[in-house]
């Protein structure tokens, strides 16, 4: 799809009349967990939206998902305090000069909350006459219908509906079709907020990047990024590869048995493995930390190896990082340093005990002042920020550096080519 046509197409923010009417915002604020704010970025990536709203006379209604309080095998929904959008609500308070009321729903102890009804009658009228500033409904996946397949799914929808006038999704990081992103669009006059506009704009520059293009993947499971991994790789000019992703490469490659690569990821990466021997875009790390256990860096337990060592193996033991000393490489230091793009989506070592190959990357890449630098992922962003504070605080106002809010979005996004195939995205684009 064109990009400028798409652009055209996206029913935006700016383009909505929202004077006196109620605003329902989907964001994507699930940075609570056991009670606490982890990292309140993504809170605050989205108050040019909620400040546009209000200022527009607006009246806002949030909603998020927080965790995923579902089991899976039962479908029971387990609604806990620690799983509640109240200390985001308290937080938003003292950023933003307004009242914010985190209503309450009846609760069912098998099925979560089942109904809306008319429970937030009195609050909406109340929201109205401006007696508080916005409201902020439960956790979305409190809710019955929002991942539900069944009729209480179209219910679910219909009562959102019904509590606004128009819709607005800013939650970039939830790119799955729930109720909450994409029912509830199309059944609203709907559009873009701010965030998701620029979430979308930066995600141009990894699609259409500046050559030369570095990306780096990382992940624990290798047969779930396979179409990103292989979408990145026709985009990239080099690609690094960390963590289990990297030792299932390795694996096939060099038919090394190493713990935790199972058969199945090995007999898929030989795929990727043969494009390689043809076009030599993975960078090898050449330095890896070799452990005996999964349980930290236990003396006698741990060793570094490099490379070659590794290449005379028949077996290994947990690859848990990569060493320092693979980031020294001159050619590395070299193609990073002369790149004009750089994509990180990567975690390099089993936190937090092997964490000196990831905070030696994220050196490497904010050593480069001149490249376009886009971080995806909040494990990703969680290390930058705890393993290189000072990088990650001139990020935020680096206008070369930028934050993606949802990793997982970014990565499907890359693997369909387009940020507008994206499920709640194309419920905002005009038909």
């Amino acid at each position: 799809m064109d990009k400028e046509r798409s652009d055209q197409r996206l029913r935006v923010l700016q383009q909505m009349e929202i004077k006196d009417k109620v605003v329902l915002i989907r964001v994507d604020h699930n940075v609570v967990k056991k009670g606490k704010i982890k990292d309140p970025y993504r809170i605050d990536a989205t108050i040019p939206t909620l400040y546009a709203v209000a200022a527009a006379g607006g009246r806002p209604i949030l909603m998020t998902h927080v965790g995923r309080p579902k089991d899976k095998k039962t479908g029971r929904i387990n609604v806990q305090e620690g799983d509640s959008v109240k200390p985001i609500a308290r937080y938003l308070e003292q950023k933003l000069p307004v009242r914010i009321q985190a209503v309450d729903l009846p609760v069912d102890p098998e099925g979560g909350i089942l109904h809306i009804g008319d429970s937030l009658k009195g609050a909406i009228q109340d929201l109205k006459a401006r007696k508080f500033g916005m409201l902020y409904l439960p956790n979305t996946r409190w809710f019955k219908g929002e991942q539900s397949k069944g009729p209480e799914r179209g219910q679910l929808t219909e009562e959102l509906a019904s509590l606004a006038d128009v819709f607005v999704n800013d939650a970039f990081g939830s790119w799955q079709p729930d109720v909450s992103t994409f029912d509830v669009a199309r059944k609203l006059p709907s559009c873009a907020g701010h965030l998701l506009q620029k979430e979308i704009g930066n995600l141009d520059k990894v699609l259409n990047p500046e050559k030369p293009f570095v990306a780096v993947i990382a992940g624990a499971k290798y047969d779930t990024k396979i179409g990103p991994l292989q979408a990145l790789y026709q985009k990239a000019d080099y690609l690094i590869l960390g963590g289990l992703m990297y030792n299932t490469f390795l694996s096939a490659k060099y038919s090394v048995e190493i713990e935790g690569v199972t058969e199945e990821d090995r007999t898929l990466a030989t795929s990727l493995v043969e494009l390689d021997r043809k076009q030599g875009k993975i960078l090898e790390l050449k330095y890896l930390e070799e452990s005996d256990t999964l349980e930290g860096r236990i003396g006698g337990k741990h060793r570094i190896h490099s490379l070659e060592d590794l290449k005379g193996k028949k077996k290994a033991g947990f690859i848990l990082d990569a060493a320092v000393q693979s980031f020294e490489d001159p050619r590395l230091s070299e193609i990073m340093g002369s790149a004009k793009t750089i994509f990180v989506n990567a975690v390099m070592g089993l936190m937090p005990h092997f964490a000196e190959g990831s905070k030696a990357l994220y050196e490497l890449i904010t050593s480069n002042k001149s490249a376009m630098k886009l971080f995806g992922g909040g494990d990703t962003l969680q290390e930058l920020r705890r393993l290189c504070p000072g990088a990650y605080m001139s990020g935020l106002d680096d206008p070369r550096t930028y934050y993606f809010t949802g990793g997982g979005s970014v990565l499907t996004a890359i693997e369909q080519g387009s940020a507008y195939k994206l499920k709640p995205v194309e419920a905002l684009m005009e038909v």
